[in-house]
């Protein structure tokens, strides 16, 4: 594979709980000091004790953001979550303020040159065909290190600019937008993201048999840092469901809904969602179990932007957690072991190429990579897009239209 940037390989991993990093927490978070005061980041802090599961989430505020002003992370430790949260306002950041050369161009003129905007996950609104222009951003094939045009709406989270330059009907959120302290460990990080979203568009399309018959059998799961995430549930009066949502990709995919045991009327505690996805399977079901504490943990705090009041009303319906632990407890009888196979390397190379061929596998073949890195702050950033994977918009808010993955699964989908 031709290297667009130096990829840093072998990429050995220095971190390997909760997630993979090239290098250890301490460092990692030495690394983002210098950068959090210049991308705007006012304070990081620790909201765990918020809540009564305790698995650690952070929370880093940036006041002027041109997107999300509050962004979480989540971990297996305080330093994790720290880390983790730091990384997403450094990443939103970046993809805020791009200093990269724009073109205006209608795709006809830039042809095989330009990824096919068609291809990406887009909404019901704007317009999109050959001869509207559109501005693009230069990327790179990760597989050949060949430039690409890819249109800059798709990459770009200022939402304080006008509907004419970015209003064209695609969908615009962070996913495949990453971090690390290599632009490898980015890259692996922007791919694991974008195959959990396709995962789960696709799962949201299943009926609910076969997405009982994916309940994960808790006893089953031995790893060490796995069983005290669930237990921590558990002391906390709190269930959790896992489900293995792995798509024809291969690649590990779990979620996690999280649901109180016996809800207090007068203290009602949302339910909550959680995803993760990683070549090595118990990261995915770590990822999965502490995004789920930290989705709850958004609503409780009720720090984020997009928190509505419609949203946390929903969050907080005694009717509806309800009819959701019957429905997850009525999946019991089903779970079994996970028996998604993944990988697990030692090198962060070797996810990169795993990862690449999963994809390669089924027809997915396009990534490319935008980078987003600044120089002078030398955190690594990049926005990752793979023409064909369905988008996130169900975890966005977004509705985003039903792609060829999604088509495939029955005609019925088109109108979900």
């Amino acid at each position: 594979m031709s290297e667009p940037w130096n990829l840093d390989r072998p990429g050995r991993k220095l971190a390997t709980t909760g997630t993979h990093r090239a290098a250890t927490l301490e460092e990692t978070w030495r690394r983002l000091g210098p950068a959090l005061a210049a991308c705007g980041v006012t304070r990081v802090c620790d909201v765990t004790g918020l809540d009564l599961i305790g698995i650690p989430v952070a929370t880093a505020y940036r006041p002027n953001a041109r997107s999300l002003s509050v962004s979480q992370g989540k971990g297996v430790s305080r330093e994790a979550s720290r880390v983790s949260a730091a990384m997403e306002a450094v990443e939103h950041a970046h993809a805020e303020v791009i200093d990269r050369p724009l073109r205006l161009a209608r795709p006809a003129e830039l042809g095989a040159a330009a990824l096919d905007p068609r291809r990406l996950p887009r909404t019901a609104d704007g317009v999109l065909d050959e001869v509207t222009p559109l501005l693009w951003i230069d990327g790179v094939d990760v597989r050949t290190g060949e430039p690409r045009a890819v249109p800059y709406e798709a990459v770009s989270l200022d939402f304080t600019l006008p509907p004419a330059l970015t209003g064209h009907g695609l969908s615009r959120d962070s996913n495949g937008l990453a971090g690390g302290n290599s632009a490898l460990e980015a890259l692996v990080h922007a791919l694991c993201e974008l195959i959990e979203r396709d995962a789960a568009a696709l799962w949201d399309l299943r009926d609910g048999l076969t997405q009982a018959e994916a309940r994960i059998d808790p006893s089953t799961l031995t790893d060490p840092e796995t069983a005290r995430l669930l237990e921590r549930y558990d002391r906390a009066g709190v269930e959790a469901a896992l489900f293995d949502i792995t798509s024809d990709l291969g690649v590990p995919a779990v979620l996690c809904h999280i649901v109180e045991a016996e809800p207090d009327p007068f203290r009602p505690l949302p339910a909550a969602t959680g995803l993760g996805c990683h070549p090595h399977p118990a990261i995915a079901v770590q990822r999965a179990l502490t995004e789920a504490a930290q989705s709850r943990l958004i609503t409780v705090s009720g720090a984020r932007d997009d928190i509505t009041r419609e949203r946390y009303a929903e969050t907080t319906d005694l009717d509806g957690i309800g009819e959701l632990r019957d429905a997850l407890r009525e999946s019991l009888p089903y779970a079994r072991p996970f028996e998604a196979a993944g990988a697990d390397h030692e090198l962060l190379g070797d996810d990169l190429d795993w990862l690449l061929d999963r994809l390669a596998g089924a027809g997915l073949d396009q990534v490319i990579a935008v980078e987003l890195t600044r120089a002078s702050l030398g955190v690594p950033v990049v926005k990752v897009l793979v023409p064909g994977l369905e988008g996130a918009g169900a975890l966005t808010g977004e509705p985003t239209l039903p792609g060829p993955r999604a088509l495939a699964l029955g005609p019925e989908t088109a109108d979900a």
